[in-house]
């Protein structure tokens, strides 16, 4: 299944050569993108026209981006901005599109970590170390360490320092790719629906990992990680996670503009 594109009254795209190949080989798995190689992505993502290099990082950590499609001279050659680069990825199947907003976005997981691959050899070392991080941020999550998870952040806020935090929502998309190994075990959700308002980010176990706790992120800025979680018990954002049996951790970050400071405080929702 393929998800980067969208045609009115089609729920689902599907590969040709994946579904040949699912039961050639009696295994699910995304050998679609092995119809475009690595090492095409990878030089279009080196030319960093124009600041591609941090619309990248910011499509990995979840983020849209609007673009203008219409420069495009469809060819694989000739670019003038980044708005080319971007259209063409479209076009290999690299990004999706949404017609109506004009945003790009990564599509899936299996694209997320072509870019990811290509990142880490395209000599940006600082994004690649926060993916690599990211396994042990969500150790420490689990294990419930939020000093920790605090330090963790940190190191990513400088990593991707351009993503400028000027308020909560670039903190939102810092704190998304800081979280990326998540994404293998969890739907990560930003801006859900829940109790009376929106979580920030809400990372709802998979199918295949009932036995993961599911968390509830709540972002703060110049205030307190203890304000965040009041929020999240006052409002009952666990009301998004109805239905589910397992453990779930609730997550308050608070980032100080003043001292450069990420503080958490992580909590374990009573069971009733």
């Amino acid at each position: 299944w393929y998800d980067g594109y969208r045609f009115p009254g089609a729920e689902t795209i599907y590969s040709p050569k994946s579904v040949v190949e699912a039961i050639t080989r009696k295994r699910c798995s995304d050998y679609w993108n092995q119809t475009e190689t690595y090492e095409a992505l990878r030089i279009y993502v080196d030319m960093n026209f124009d600041g591609l290099k941090d619309t990248v990082i910011e499509l990995l950590a979840g983020g849209r981006n609007q673009i203008d499609a219409r420069t495009f001279t469809n060819d694989m050659t000739t670019f003038e901005s980044r708005d080319d680069v971007l259209t063409l990825l479209i076009h290999l199947g690299y990004l999706g599109y949404d017609a109506d907003t004009r945003e790009v976005f990564i599509p899936n997981k299996e694209i997320a970590d072509e870019f990811v691959s290509a990142v880490k050899g395209a000599g940006w070392d600082e994004a690649a170390r926060t993916v690599r991080e990211s396994e042990e941020l969500l150790q420490a999550a689990w294990r419930q360490d939020a000093r920790a998870v605090a330090e963790y952040l940190e190191k990513a806020h400088g990593d991707v320092s351009h993503l400028v935090y000027n308020d909560e929502n670039a903190l939102s998309y810092a704190v998304s790719l800081a979280f990326y190994t998540a994404r293998q075990y969890y739907e990560v959700v930003r801006e859900m629906p829940a109790g009376k308002g929106f979580a920030d980010l809400l990372f709802r176990p998979r199918k295949k990992y009932p036995d993961k706790p599911a968390m509830i992120v709540e972002l703060k800025w110049n205030r307190s990680a203890v304000t965040a979680i009041r929020q999240i018990e006052d409002r009952d954002y666990a009301e998004a996670l109805k239905g589910f049996a397992g453990e779930v951790l609730l997550i308050g970050i608070n980032y100080s503009k003043k001292t450069k400071k990420h503080t958490c405080v992580i909590k374990k929702l009573a069971t009733p």
